[in-house]
């Protein structure tokens, strides 16, 4: 679950790239559309404003002609600029330095369109003033002759209209352009958020499924819906989750089927493997009155029949485990006694180094000494000298390091040191134990555990040579694992 945050956390899941995706594409294409049509609408209202201003002024010219010929005076100037004006402009007629009164100066006119006028064209320019959006057209009169013929009168017409009811409407499309916009993005958001919903459905049961599939809930399958790609998915993970099952179900039985032939084997051999000790037994105390051959054959078979036996306790002691049957006999107990007492049983009390400080603790003692009584005669048999055992304890675990000063275990090894019947030589095919020791040391400790801990085995490698077998054990095991009485 963890590891599952982890990578949500790193990039952009599923759902937010679908609705990025919705929203960039509805953002761009309603951007686009919407600043087409305004732009198109803006400059249509401008275009039809300036055409008919500019018909206005021309219609409203006629009516100042004839002009009399010879240079105009100031009322003639001001009669032109009167007929011109109207409600929603303002007109300025000109002649050289002779201008008719009104509230445009002569300033305000832009002298490119001054420069065009004074050149015999009808011009118009867009200007802003005092934050104004005005339309200034201009427009040279001319002398008209009686047979046609025309020439320039000097007299410049100017007029100026107000452009601010075309750009509150240019606005107000404007807004109503971003209102669209808005109206698409929020619509687009929804059905991104749908559609993410169908698509990642499907998709977040399937994560689900295979949540619980790797926790081994092999039942585990999808509903499947449609018939579309996330579908054919779901019918791919029922089909491989059944697969599985079957396959799973075949491997335990079979894996039951051996435990269970393990275990009867080792119980049937039990009863005549003892008698057989008895009587090598026997044997071995005839051995030194028989002849040499036949001495040494009775010792053999002696030796293996005592093998023989320890491999048959150590696989019904293995069968208790695998099914779940073994269980702790808790007792609080000093640690280190129980360690000395284990050496002192064995004989082992003069090879070994012992660093042993009083310790309670609440354990298993059988369990304990069967992992300790492991770990130290491995260390004598095949490390060398001087092997050490160390104590320590915290307020929640307990350390028993066994450590030999011998060539150490083979790297390649390390791994698989507490396999069962695991050999370090793949051509050694005899060895002087069962090949269960450490396998059953390693579930002896994990028998125990508390709250926060449950005991191990680890084996390493120390930098100046030698084994470092560790057992770690909770101090104070849960009761919950101990045998009920």
């Amino acid at each position: 679950m963890t590891q599952r945050r982890g990578r949500r956390g790193r990039s952009l899941g599923l759902r937010a790239r679908l609705l990025l995706a919705f929203v960039l594409l509805s953002t761009l294409t309603t951007a686009g559309v919407a600043g087409g049509i305004y732009v198109q609408a803006r400059n249509d209202i401008l275009q039809r404003t300036q055409d008919a201003s500019v018909r206005t002024l021309t219609d409203r010219l006629s009516a100042v002609y004839p002009l009399a010929r010879g240079t105009p005076h100031r009322s003639q100037l001001q009669y032109i600029a009167d007929v011109v004006t109207d409600q929603d402009s303002a007109t300025v007629a000109m002649y050289t330095d002779l201008t008719s009164s009104s509230s445009v100066p002569r300033e305000a006119l832009p002298r490119a369109l001054r420069q065009a006028v004074a050149e015999g064209d009808v011009a118009w320019q867009r200007v802003v003033r005092h934050g104004e959006p005005l339309l200034i057209i201009g427009t040279p009169l001319r002398i008209i002759h009686p047979d046609g013929a025309a020439w320039p009168s000097g007299i410049e017409v100017y007029s100026i209209r107000s452009l601010a009811p075309e750009q509150r409407s240019i606005d107000q499309l404007a807004a109503t352009a971003w209102a669209i916009g808005g109206a698409a993005v929020a619509l687009a958001i929804v059905l991104a958020l749908l559609a993410a919903r169908s698509v990642l459905r499907p998709a977040r049961e399937l994560g689900h499924a295979a949540q619980r599939l790797g926790a081994g809930d092999l039942r585990t399958r999808i509903t499947v819906r449609g018939s579309d790609e996330l579908s054919d998915v779901a019918r791919t993970f029922n089909d491989t989750a059944a697969e599985l099952e079957r396959h799973v179900e075949r491997l335990r039985a079979l894996e039951a089927d051996a435990r269970r032939f393990a275990a009867d084997v080792s119980h049937e051999l039990r009863t005549p493997l003892a008698a057989m000790t008895a009587v090598t037994d026997v044997l071995d105390e005839e051995a030194v009155h028989l002849p040499a051959h036949t001495g040494q054959a009775a010792r053999l078979v002696s030796r293996e029949t005592h093998a023989l036996s320890r491999l048959v306790d150590d696989l019904l002691e293995i069968s208790r485990f695998d099914s779940g049957a073994a269980v702790l006999t808790l007792d609080e107990i000093d640690v280190s006694a129980l360690v000395q007492a284990t050496l002192r049983a064995r004989g082992w009390t003069g090879r070994v180094d012992t660093d042993l400080p009083p310790t309670t603790a609440r354990l298993d003692p059988r369990r304990v000494d069967v992992v300790v009584a492991n770990l130290v005669g491995n260390a004598l048999r095949h490390g060398e000298p001087p092997v050490s055992l160390r104590l320590r304890a915290d307020a929640e675990l307990i350390t028993v390091e066994v450590r030999d000063h011998g060539p150490g275990v083979d790297p390649s090894v390390l791994p698989h040191i507490f396999d069962r019947f695991y050999k370090a030589d793949a051509a050694r095919t005899r060895s002087d134990g069962s090949g269960l020791g450490l396998a059953i040391a390693r579930e002896n400790a994990r028998l125990h555990r508390s709250d926060t801990h449950r005991g191990d085995l680890t084996a390493t490698n120390a930098p100046d040579g030698g084994a470092v077998f560790r057992l770690l054990l909770p101090r104070w095991t849960d009761r919950s694992d101990e045998e009920e009485s």
